[in-house]
């Protein structure tokens, strides 16, 4: 079987406390984009994983989608496959494209060895292997609280509006971007905000990784600011970056704008 994990953006991102279990409570929203991976897994007489496109750092025992199968085996007497990812979402991004690999193993998984298993079931497995892996286990926008796993529906739509989305050839870790983060109190929640019109949101949707990330790569902000020159209604870093995103009104074609940088372009849903 074959499936195509996407990846999201954040709409806002505040930190709002730190917790005792070393993660932070946060709100955002985070959105879904057709930007995807291809992910095949097939019964084997052997496990194995492969990778092809582009690199991803680590060890292989430390990639999702392999996390998920062992956690998957703990709890179901299910044999063994064969997983090959083909890796197109970047990496270091802030674009959940790990993530994405890890819930989409999990609900392939259930679906070759008809586990059946609920949708409650299906994101809390989600939510032990990483923070925003429950959110891929729908294909909508999500309101995202406490450590991005505490997840209800919001009213938003992005239906007919265009992104642009670059990443500079920087990598930016999480554990980076929490390091340099001020905790404070927005003056309007996210889900307010996004209440408004998108040409509102500019100075009141706030990533409040950016401030940081910003000061240690200067190529970042300058993408942000190079979006809303080419005429972005509004523009972002994602997640933790190192990616920054466009939302434009109508298509349009930037990629010569962008040279040598990761680059995608595709109207959203």
């Amino acid at each position: 079987m074959v499936v195509f994990p996407h990846c999201k953006i954040n709409l806002g991102l505040n930190v709002l406390s730190s917790r005792a279990d070393g993660y932070h409570n946060i709100e955002t929203c985070f959105y879904p984009v057709a930007l995807t991976d291809i992910l095949e897994i097939i019964p084997s007489p052997q496990f194995s994983f492969t990778q092809s496109g582009l690199v991803i750092p680590g060890a292989a025992e430390e990639n999702l989608c392999v996390k998920a199968y062992h956690l998957i085996k703990k709890l179901f007497d299910i044999g063994p496959v064969k997983i090959h990812l083909h890796k197109v979402i970047p990496t270091g991004a802030g674009l959940g494209g790990g993530s994405s690999n890890g819930a989409f193993t999990l609900l392939l998984l259930d679906r070759i060895f008809a586990l059946k298993l609920s949708e409650p079931e299906i994101k809390n497995l989600a939510s032990q292997l990483g923070s925003d892996c429950a959110f891929f286990t729908q294909t909508k926008a999500l309101m995202g609280k406490g450590r991005g796993n505490e997840l209800s529906s919001l009213s938003v739509s992005l239906k007919n509006y265009f992104l642009v989305l670059v990443k500079p050839n920087v990598h930016v870790s999480t554990a980076e971007a929490y390091a340099g983060i001020d905790l404070t109190k927005p003056e309007n929640t996210i889900e307010e905000i996004l209440k408004w019109p998108v040409n509102k949101w500019k100075d009141s949707l706030i990533n409040d990784f950016e401030k940081s990330i910003f000061s240690k790569y200067p190529a970042i902000k300058e993408l942000k600011e190079k979006m809303y020159s080419l005429g972005a209604t509004y523009a972002s870093m994602s997640g933790s970056g190192a990616s920054v995103y466009g939302i434009f009104e109508k298509p349009i074609e930037l990629i010569d704008e962008f040279t040598g940088q990761f680059y995608w372009s595709g109207e959203l849903k």
